[in-house]
């Protein structure tokens, strides 16, 4: 195997993390000696070790105390270098004695970035940096954004019909897409610290936005449960967010603006990332004030017509204006075809 594939071995591991770090990325790490995989760790919550630590220990317990002894680490995130809750990855890594240590992305903390590679090279270690570096970078896209705009990324997920809308006939039910769809909503819950929705939403279909089914993560806590109202019809004090056992997971934010409740939940509860369960109201003003990084849409088989578009707002006045999609990845879910992309242009737009 070469770095790339040690490397991507790395991420795989680290995706094991997403959804549960914050506010810290997801970062994983493997161990390799003589062609031999000695050890491997991800970052499993923040508080707990680094993906770094994880490895090393683990090459201890299946090989001995001086396992990683002139052994090669791939890290997908440049390695800390400060005393935060737990201590510095690069006093680990020259303790340990690796010869070598290979790197995905620069670390885009200012309090890290660019740091670990001076610091490794003092104590003897060869570094190399921007191996699988854009899978790397795209998996903390969320926390890069919250170091450069103290804005959490923003996900947009929307089940609509071929026409774009959301809505059914009274007495047919609320779903659109099928239940393969829905189960996959399940894990995109599972990815992020928070679900946005609207009072509307509330008040007309009295949703959940909890966590269900067999692939739930092992340490994921419910998502907060962030409502955004302007009405003077207030919330119902009988609907399931303020009732069930998750009511403590429950926020409302009455007439405030959408930058000051994002900021909010990245300063006081530590969120990265938000997922957008709303209608096309709530969604187009999301898109015309360039809140949202990405989107995941849910085309079902059917025209349904009715009032509800996915997406309201105000639009744009010319065609040039409008929203470019990119990285799109398209999968087709039972009848139904899902689309998850990047909206371009945007300050969370990967950088490449």
């Amino acid at each position: 195997m070469n770095d790339s594939e040690y490397m991507r071995r790395a991420l795989e591991l680290a995706e094991s993390g997403v959804g549960l770090t914050s506010p810290n990325p997801p970062v994983g790490a493997v161990i390799v000696k003589g062609g031999e995989e000695l050890g491997v760790g991800w970052h499993r919550a923040a508080g707990q070790p680094h993906a770094e630590v994880e490895a090393l220990k683990d090459a201890v317990a299946r090989h001995g105390m001086d396992a990683a002894r002139g052994a090669t680490v791939y890290v997908t995130l440049e390695p800390c270098c400060t005393q935060g809750r737990t201590g510095p990855c690069t006093t680990a890594l020259v303790q340990a004695g690796v010869r070598r240590v290979v790197i995905g992305a620069s670390d885009p903390n200012p309090a890290h970035g660019g740091k670990a590679a001076g610091i490794l090279s003092k104590g003897g270690i060869e570094v190399v940096e921007g191996i699988e570096e854009a899978g790397s970078e795209e998996l903390i896209r969320a926390f890069a954004k919250v170091q450069r705009t103290g804005l959490p990324w923003v996900i947009i997920k929307s089940a609509l019909s071929l026409d774009g809308r959301i809505t059914r006939t009274k007495g047919e039910g609320q779903w659109l897409s099928g239940p393969g769809s829905r189960a996959e909503v399940q894990d995109l819950r599972g990815e992020v610290d928070a679900i946005l929705s609207s009072g509307e939403t509330v008040r007309a279909d009295n949703p959940r936005f909890t966590l269900r089914g067999d692939q739930k993560k092992e340490g994921k806590r419910q998502p907060w449960r962030v409502i955004l109202t302007s009405s003077e019809l207030g919330l119902p004090r009988e609907a399931e967010i303020f009732t069930d056992a998750f009511a403590d997971r429950t926020l409302v934010y009455k007439g405030q603006r959408i930058e000051c409740v994002l900021r909010e939940l990245v300063s006081d509860h530590g969120v990265v990332s938000v997922l957008v369960e709303a209608g096309g109201r709530l969604v187009g003003r999301l898109l015309d004030e360039g809140w949202a990084d990405e989107v995941v849409f849910y085309l079902a088989p059917l025209l349904t017509g009715g009032p509800i578009p996915a997406s309201g707002g105000e639009g744009v006045a010319e065609l040039r204006q409008r929203v470019h999609l990119d990285h799109l990845r398209f999968r087709q879910i039972e009848n139904d075809v899902r689309l998850r992309a990047i909206l371009a242009g945007t300050s969370g737009e990967l950088e490449r």
